[in-house]
């Protein structure tokens, strides 16, 4: 390996370091200070040698990655992320700053994704190689599993699934338990400029070089292909340039580089790898993805405190808990200056009992958690997450290369104002206003391409058609998805269009079909939206499958709803469901004829989902809306006294039937009577009681309300046979065990009063259950009545005394 002598002599200045290491980045800087190389060799993808000038401009802030993903499949794909506080990053911005050139020398992309698909693994997998991907988080060293321990004698054969952690076998020869505590006291916590600012290079390079000495490559084989990549590299920098180089690389491939070989040897281990066209590009990385050991992550736990300890001038410890207490005020908690002194106080001496040279993310943890937080792990989740990882987003210039549908996103964003974040918030939208519609249309849009930066959630205060609410959160994968997407059209809208045409053609089933359009005309796509109905109409037409039409005719009428809302012209779409609203009126009867239970429960969701739509369809103008409602409640008829029919479908009918007001009470407590008569069994008769009280109806209200219904259903109840109570004791409890607590608490009282106080004999006695009076005050609901008159929007006339006013 290179050495002072040798680096006296002309020979390369290696600079073995850990990725997204603070001390090995502050280490890294100092050694370029003291050195003055004439060029600079960092581990990475050469295809991004093209990139590195994008590093000057104002504009790139890090945490940033290099995406190189393969042009004719672009999910095919793999990154390279670099913090502020990452070596190369701090090698590429020294080199920029002293107009040094900057090249990276690491196994090219075009290999290393051709690589991975003859392989059959995903990105982002620990073959997966470039800096601060999973396998180098620590100095270039490969995964943990399955690592042989220090003792384990190095001739001995291992499986080349065995891979050596180089930190763990430092650690534990220093007498160390903990490898990342260890490295982070010899290292991370070293200050710059002490000493000579070569030292600590050359003592890392000695360990390594006795690693690689006893345990060869370690179990990573591909290692040795890319390190030979960086010798040839090397050789070909040292003839251009003289000896003046610095190469900035994991500190595990410090001796191979210095290994003494022949470029035809070298040369040998690259003949024949495959290749696969790439293209490169710089995209934001978040501090969320850099602490996430899998996938694209980098597998550090605190991004934001070793951002902190590489940014902090001095005193880091006194700086932190700075930190942190504002945080912990902006959330309303007492925290004072004295209790910053006193965490310092207590920081600096678990750290001298510990015997560190500086408190630790542990002690100083500790320190907040007994001083600030009261002991409580509450407030140390959201230090943990807001300070200790952070939200901090990184930002690319403008001009940096991107597909098309990437440079039409940005442009779409910069005129919206709707600036991706790694923060989570979220966004509510009136669509009555244009910017918030094309909000709405974007987000849809980019969902509909498999891009999920904004996720729909329940609106707070409003359940109106003109109102969304979104979840957003831009994650740096989401790049990837839009380079795939990018295969579709070179604009969001264009993209959109041509997938959901694409999908409707494609779909399997109706439902996904009516998913589809109901999708588009959120994203209002009009272009495609007449491929997607003549598909819907056709699918429509053949599917005689009664399940399949009624899970499919919600969806349409959602998507008439919307239409209203955008503007759409939907009257096609009011045709197909009208049409699929008839089919199902008469196909449900003989459809629900002799089910199972479980085909039976599945069936009354699909009758409650029905009626929903009718209920919304026949507002439609483009219906008539009249004779639609009147064939659906001539359908439930039939469904509730058809003796075929499984009790839970037959009291869901009568229910519905009754809410409609097509059912007077007196006839839907005979249709109780008659099911819940001893000739009915017991199961059949539970179903029934479910389909009519249970399912988030409203069924307990119906009960605390009709002491009639409820009598029945006491009577019945406690007529079972105590053979049979078992087997209708499931269907019972998960009736009544979705009512809230107040309606379980009510129904619990008037039952307790017994079958002999029912509501007549309550008036007469003057009792009435807890929160009701005997008879009702119709002083107390006169009072109401002029607020009532105000809010619907009738003049309002009263008495001197009482409010006077007219609505308008």
């Amino acid at each position: 390996m290179a050495t002072q002598a040798d680096r006296a002599a002309g020979g390369p200045l290696l600079l073995g370091v850990r990725h997204h290491g603070p001390g090995s980045a502050r280490a890294v800087r100092a050694a370029l200070d003291a050195a003055r190389p004439r060029v600079v060799l960092i581990e990475g993808p050469p295809e991004a040698d093209a990139l590195i000038p994008l590093c000057a401009d104002e504009r790139m802030r890090p945490p940033v990655a290099l995406l190189a993903h393969a042009v004719d499949e672009p999910g095919r794909s793999a990154f390279w992320p670099l913090a502020e506080f990452s070596p190369e990053w701090v090698a590429i911005r020294w080199a920029l700053d002293h107009g040094v050139p900057a090249r990276f020398i690491d196994l090219p992309a075009t290999h290393t994704l051709a690589w991975e698909k003859e392989e059959n693994t995903g990105p982002g997998t620990e073959e997966n190689t470039g800096p601060g991907t999973e396998e180098n988080t620590g100095p270039g060293k490969p995964g943990k599993e399955d690592e042989p321990g220090p003792g384990q004698d190095p001739s001995a054969d291992r499986s080349p699934d065995v891979r050596l952690d180089p930190l763990a076998v430092l650690a534990e020869t220093a007498g160390h338990d903990d490898p990342e505590r260890w490295w982070e006291d010899v290292v991370e916590h070293r200050g710059a400029g002490e000493g000579d600012p070569l030292a600590p290079f050359a003592v890392l390079a000695e360990a390594m070089g006795a690693l690689r000495e006893a345990y060869g490559s370690g179990g990573h084989d591909r290692d040795l292909v890319r390190e030979a990549h960086m010798r040839l590299q090397l050789r070909a920098a040292q003839k251009e340039f003289g000896g003046d180089i610095a190469v900035v690389c994991g500190a595990w491939h410090v001796p191979a580089l210095g290994e003494r070989t022949t470029v035809a040897a070298d040369r040998a281990r690259l003949k024949g790898l495959p290749k696969v066209r790439t293209d490169m590009t710089w995209v934001p990385w978040t501090n969320r993805r850099l602490a996430r050991a899998g996938g694209y992550g980098a597998g550090i736990d605190s991004p934001g405190w070793y951002g902190h300890l590489f940014g902090a001038p001095d005193r880091p410890v006194e700086r932190w808990l700075t930190k942190v207490a504002g945080l912990l005020r902006d959330e309303d908690r007492v925290v004072s200056s004295a209790h910053v002194i006193e965490a310092v106080r207590l920081a600096e001496t678990l750290a001298a009992m510990r015997g560190r040279p500086l408190p630790g993310l542990s002690e100083t943890g500790d320190a907040v958690r007994a001083v600030m937080c009261d002991g409580s792990d509450v407030p140390m989740a959201l230090i943990h997450d807001r300070l200790v990882v952070g939200d901090v987003l990184g930002e690319v210039p403008p001009d940096a290369p991107a597909v098309p549908l990437q440079r039409d996103l940005d442009r779409v964003q910069r005129r919206l104002r709707l600036r991706p974040e790694a923060l989570e918030r979220e966004l509510e939208l009136d669509l009555r206003k244009e910017t918030d519609a094309a909000r709405s249309r974007l987000l849809h849009r980019l969902r509909l391409l498999d891009v999920p930066w904004g996720e729909p959630t329940a609106s707070r205060g409003s359940t109106g058609t003109f109102r969304e609410t979104w979840r957003l959160r831009w994650e740096p994968e989401l790049s990837v998805r839009i380079a795939e997407a990018g295969v579709w059209g070179t604009t969001v809208l264009s993209a959109a269009t041509g997938k959901a045409e694409a999908e409707a053609v494609s779909a399997q089933g109706l439902a996904d079909v009516t998913a589809l359009a109901e999708r588009c005309l959120l994203a209002e796509l009009p272009d495609a939206l007449p491929t997607v109905m003549r598909v819907l109409a056709d699918r429509a037409a053949l599917d005689a499958d009664v399940g399949h039409l009624a899970q499919a005719l919600p969806a349409l009428v959602r998507s008439l709803r919307y239409g209203d809302v955008r503007g759409t012209d939907t009257a096609a779409l009011a045709e197909v469901a009208a049409g699929l609203a008839e089919r199902i009126f008469v196909g449900l009867p003989p459809a629900c004829a002799q089910l199972d239970a479980e085909a039976a429960d599945e069936t009354r969701r699909q009758v409650d989902a029905v009626h929903g739509a009718v209920g919304l369809l026949a507002d439609s103008p483009a219906v008539g809306g009249g004779a639609l409602r009147a064939r659906w409640q001539a359908v439930l008829g039939v469904l509730s006294v058809r003796d075929t029919v499984p009790g839970v479908i037959r009291g869901r009918a009568v229910r519905l039937l009754l809410d409609e007001g097509e059912l007077a009470q007196d006839e839907a407590a005979r249709l109780m009577g008659l099911v819940l008569s001893p000739g009915t069994p017991p199961g059949d008769a539970a179903a029934w009681i479910e389909g009519f009280v249970g399912g988030g109806s409203g069924g307990g209200m119906l009960l605390v309300h009709d002491e009639r219904l409820l009598g029945l259903v006491d009577s019945w109840l406690t007529g079972v046979p105590a053979e049979a109570f078992t087997d209708v004791l499931p269907l019972l409890r998960r009736t009544f065990s979705a009512y809230e607590p107040g309606v379980r608490r009510t129904l619990g009282e008037l039952v307790r009063r017994g079958p002999g106080q029912r509501a007549g004999t309550a008036a007469a006695t003057g009792s009435a259950p807890p929160g009701f009076a005997a008879e009702p005050d119709l002083a107390r609901a006169d009072a109401v009545l002029p607020v009532v008159r105000l809010l619907l929007g009738l003049d309002v006339q009263t008495d001197d005394n009482d409010l006077v006013g007219v609505a308008g």
